[in-house]
């Protein structure tokens, strides 16, 4: 089994960044009797959804805001291990071109690596997030309005049972359909119907399976909420469907955005209010809801939530790794065996290569996944494998960890593709680049899939390489593994690597 990244221990500090489309958020908690308790919140209204143009850039002034913010949550997380830290990108992130350009800055800036995850990794992280502030009761629907994207999630207890992203935020709405600041009923009509349509995809199924409380989370909502209350619509942090026609009115009373004036509406919120109310009560109608109630917790709880739970023994990426083996009729018995090996020799080289405890996590899924691909077909079957991993919404993973992932599975076997390795951030890559190589070695003393370990196995690394020593009497009786090995010295001289075999 790998190894947890690091087990908490009580009063240890753990942090969450949230990178979101309209805001950022860092949330500093404090680890005390297995609970959270927060210490710390800065939220920064950096509206990167704002400098995104159509072709996937970002603009210089937007990304210069963002990095700011970045340098000063950088600033308060001094001293906060990096393992107890995790940021988390969004939605605009997503969508750049050139994600890395940003990344690479950011990272700096934040002095932590930034994941990027997909909409449906989103959600579930936004859904734990609510569960932290609101300890679920019954079947619930959660709704989170973003900047950039929405999502949409039934769960029951903490697991989300169909979770749903859609791109539709307060920032990209508002832009979308009043990018010249101007709104009337005609335009509010016509977004209403166009969006509408998007609902259509899941709407049916999620009536279906039918929920008992409706909760809305981010900062949307919460603004949304504190309107109603101002203007004695509501009380009690909830919001109604009436409520939300009342407001709707309001709005559809003005001509332009920036006439825009309402109780309680914060100044940084009123360029992008018009946005979130037209998902809210998109949402709201389609899905036939009377009262959505407020949530004061959202994703940043969620990402600390999932720390708590990659610390110990609740970490869903053992589920998700399950799934994919089951789903794939994984050979159990032989992903085993890869793994013992891999990670026998990962122990053996960590030292000397530099290789982390979170390595070590990867490179085990990996050996457990390396056969993933053979459902597909036998030939190629690494690329199959690495395609499924790199393109599949996997539970718990960031997008960043799939394409470790993914890496490590296309580069089990044959030649090494090095350009793999440059689609992953470069403070990862070269870890990836020595996990490949172990789990390349770990399948190619597994092929004939015997069980058993492989005895006198040493792995040594030298200079510009490895040195291999294996019980000679082992090595005699599997001459077509002494073949491979042969070819293997080949594949990894085509990248510079050396290795010496010991027979002895």
């Amino acid at each position: 089994m790998p190894t947890p990244a690091k087990s908490l221990r009580d009063g240890d500090l753990i942090a969450a960044i949230d990178l979101g489309s309209n805001s950022f958020h860092l949330v500093v908690a404090r680890y005390t009797l297995g609970q959270l308790r927060i210490v710390d919140r800065i939220k920064d209204m950096v509206r990167m959804a704002e400098g995104l143009d159509s072709n996937g850039g970002l603009r210089p002034d937007v990304a210069a805001r963002a990095l700011e913010c970045l340098s000063r949550f950088g600033q308060k997380l001094r001293g906060v291990p990096a393992t107890q830290v995790r940021a988390i990108a969004t939605n605009t992130v997503r969508q750049l071109r050139n994600p890395r350009s940003f990344l690479l800055p950011a990272e700096s800036a934040l002095g932590h690596g930034i994941e990027v995850v997909a909409g449906r990794e989103e959600a579930r992280l936004c859904y734990l997030g609510v569960a932290y502030g609101h300890p679920p009761r019954a079947r619930r629907l959660v709704i989170d309005i973003g900047g950039g994207s929405t999502e949409f999630i039934i769960g029951e207890g903490l697991q989300p049972i169909e979770r749903e992203s859609l791109q539709m935020g307060c920032v990209a709405t508002t832009k979308r359909f009043f990018g010249d600041g101007r709104i009337n009923r005609r335009r509010w009509r016509e977004a209403q119907l166009e969006m509408a349509a998007e609902f259509q995809q899941f709407g049916n199924l999620y009536r279906q399976l039918g929920w008992k409380e409706t909760f809305g989370s981010s900062g949307t909502v919460k603004a949304i909420g504190e309107i109603c209350e101002a203007m004695k619509l509501t009380r009690g942090g909830v919001i109604t469907d009436s409520a939300l026609a009342a407001l709707t009115e309001r709005l559809l009373q003005v001509e332009g955005l920036a006439e825009i004036r309402l109780p309680g509406l914060s100044n940084e919120r009123q360029p992008v209010i018009a946005g979130g109310v037209l998902v809210l009560s998109t949402a709201v109608e389609a899905l036939g809801l009377r009262r959505v109630q407020v949530s004061e917790s959202a994703m940043r709880e969620g990402i600390l939530l999932d720390l708590i739970g990659r610390a110990g023994k609740d970490d869903p990426r053992e589920d998700s790794v399950a799934a994919l083996m089951a789903r794939y009729a994984v050979d159990a018995v032989q992903a085993e065996w890869v793994e013992t090996t891999a990670l026998a020799l990962f122990d053996q080289a960590a030292a000397d290569w530099g290789l982390e405890p979170p390595d070590r996590q990867m490179l085990g899924w990996a050996a457990r996944l390396h056969e993933l691909g053979l459902t597909i077909a036998h030939s190629q079957h690494h690329v199959h494998g690495a395609y499924v991993l790199e393109n599949s919404d996997i539970a718990g993973f960031s997008r960043t960890e799939q394409q470790f992932l993914a890496t490590l599975v296309r580069n089990q076997r044959r030649a090494i593709k090095l350009t793999a390795f440059e689609l992953l951030p470069d403070r990862l890559a070269p870890a990836a680049q020595r996990c490949a190589l172990l789990l390349r070695l770990a399948v190619l003393l597994h092929r004939a899939h015997e069980a058993g370990k492989v005895p006198g196995l040493k792995l040594k690394v030298i200079a510009g390489g490895m040195q291999l020593k294996l019980s000679r009497r082992w090595l005699d009786a599997h001459p077509l593994t002494r073949a491979d090995l042969e070819t293997e010295r080949e594949h990894l001289a085509d990248i510079g690597m050396r290795l010496e075999l010991d027979g002895g």
